[in-house]
């Protein structure tokens, strides 16, 4: 195992050479991807109707080619799951990645093998590729990476099958054979479709193994994690596996769970490195140790567009979309992203913002459907996450869950509700709640403004709910596994309502 350990970091470190060329040359490498993309779908259903082969440059590809959502795109996308093929991209697409949004809609993304091979597993090979660069000494590969993953199921139209399933589950029912020889637990464990049964057979099989990594959404991997200490009988995980490395993590922010894993792990050589998977693509990944900040990973067979959020509701939208070398720092946009599995001017949903644009570096700030904006306050994702953070910080609390919804009042006044499940309930509950109430001001302008006085914000009210309050409203509404998260922020009380009334 050392020679192997030796081989493969040295091959994933050349890996470098190519990171380091788009960052070199990040606009001209995503030119090269937007040509190809047009070039392969040119004779398509959809490449057709828009006229591909006229395409010659980014402002044509503009015009012609309009901005898409998935209901826009549905029809070819569901006529692909019946069989059809060369709609939406050349090559056949049996795969679909089921969508884990926050709405009761299902959406069915497609997974072409260009999509698997160029983006997803590139993405793996270079998590890798990254944690070696940054840590020269690695072991990684003289033991397992333990990854969490979904189920899929199988589709019968007729005569013809497709499959679809987590994007998770997809990739590992594909993987090449280099990259399942790390991977662990067994196939038949991953891919299992109950979830409390997978994690007690995940726990189980993997207690007593050598786990260098591990890999999933972070509410999640503390469930398996505390079942493996109960099984083990002992504190925390340095204690079952001392060779862990890294814990890369992604779905939902990382900042109300960080001290969580810290004190679990009670190792300070472990790395924590944040991904930017979805069901469309595979994003982006944290390069540096002391940053969460990601690099944009430009040569996956994507092609990236942005729209400021502030111009979201523009009448003619497709004037307002700019292309990688129009971004500025600090600015939130919302992405809009072509695929090499056929998602064409695709408007994910998801907000970022850069913090360097050499090389392209960002965060996630929100979502574009998942903000609260009934009173003009604006408050986003990465606000309330980093309020909680300073919150729990100032009383030493550890939280689990949370959602916020608004409450309306009189005068067209209101507040923000919030429920929060603690793992660790703060000293001082009511300085808990006045720290995250000036912290959110500190964070949103917009905030601070309608929270002046109370004069169209009310201080927050806040409700510490009992434990498990979260995971029954995800099992209520058939959402258990890893690729499924309670939303944070809601501009109703449908989700917070349901919540409440499943804890009464």
């Amino acid at each position: 195992m050392p020679i192997l350990n030796s081989i493969a970091s040295w091959l994933m470190k050349k890996r470098m050479h190519q990171i380091e060329l788009f960052m070199k040359y990040p606009v001209d490498v995503q030119m090269e991807w937007m040509y190809s993309l047009i070039r392969d779908a040119s004779n398509t259903e959809f490449g057709t109707t828009y006229n591909f082969s006229e395409i010659q440059n980014y402002e044509q590809f503009k015009n012609n080619i309009p901005l898409n959502d998935y209901e826009s795109l549905k029809p070819l996308i569901e006529r692909t799951r019946r069989g059809e093929q060369n709609l939406l991209w050349h090559s056949e697409i049996k795969w679909f990645a089921k969508s884990s949004g926050t709405t009761d809609k299902s959406k069915f993304l497609p997974v072409s093998q260009e999509s698997l091979d160029g983006c997803h597993y590139n993405a793996g090979r270079d998590m890798i590729t990254l944690q070696c660069n940054n840590n020269p000494e690695t072991q990684l590969f003289t033991g397992k990476n333990l990854a969490l993953g979904g189920s899929f199921k199988e589709d019968h139209f007729g005569d013809y099958n497709s499959y679809h399933g987590d994007v998770s589950a997809i990739i590992i029912r594909n993987l090449p054979m280099w990259a399942d020889f790390f991977r662990a637990p067994d196939v038949n464990i991953a891919l299992m479709d109950e979830w409390e049964s997978k994690l007690e057979q995940i726990a189980l099989s993997m207690m007593d193994e050598n786990v260098t990594s591990l890999a999933g959404v972070p509410s999640w991997m503390l469930v398996l994690l505390k079942r493996i200490l109960e099984k083990k009988k002992v504190s925390t995980i340095n204690e079952v596996w001392p060779n862990l490395e890294v814990y890369f993590h992604g779905g939902v922010s990382f900042k109300p769970y960080k001290e969580q894993f810290i004190k679990i792990f009670d190792n300070s050589k472990v790395n924590f490195m944040q991904m930017y998977n979805a069901s469309e693509g595979f994003f982006g990944i944290q390069d540096q140790l002391k940053s969460d900040e990601m690099l944009l990973m430009l040569d996956y067979g994507i092609f990236y567009e942005f729209i400021d959020i502030k111009d979201l509701g523009a009448a003619n939208l497709n004037k307002k979309v700019i292309h990688l070398d129009e971004v500025k720092i600090g600015v939130d946009y919302s992405i809009v992203i072509t695929t090499n599995a056929g998602l064409w001017r695709y408007q994910v949903g998801d907000v970022v913002r850069f913090t360097s644009t050499n090389p392209y570096r960002f965060v996630i700030s929100g979502r574009t459907k998942q903000h609260i904006n009934v009173f003009g306050e604006e408050l986003m994702v990465h606000n309330t996450d980093a309020a909680i953070a300073v919150a729990c910080e100032k009383t030493h609390a550890m939280v689990k869950d949370y959602t916020v919804a608004p409450v309306f009042m009189e005068n067209n006044s209101g507040a923000h509700e919030w429920l929060i499940e603690f793992e660790k309930e703060p000293n001082n509950f009511e300085f808990f709640v006045a720290v995250l109430d000036e912290n959110l001001k500190k964070q949103n302008s917009d905030y601070e403004a309608k929270r002046y006085n109370n004069f169209v914000l009310h201080f927050p009210h806040v409700k510490m709910m009992p434990e498990n309050s979260f995971y029954k409203w995800l099992k209520a509404n058939n959402k258990v596994g890893g690729q499924y998260k309670v939303p944070r922020l809601s501009n109703d009380r449908k989700i917070l309502e349901e919540i409440l009334k499943l804890n009464t």
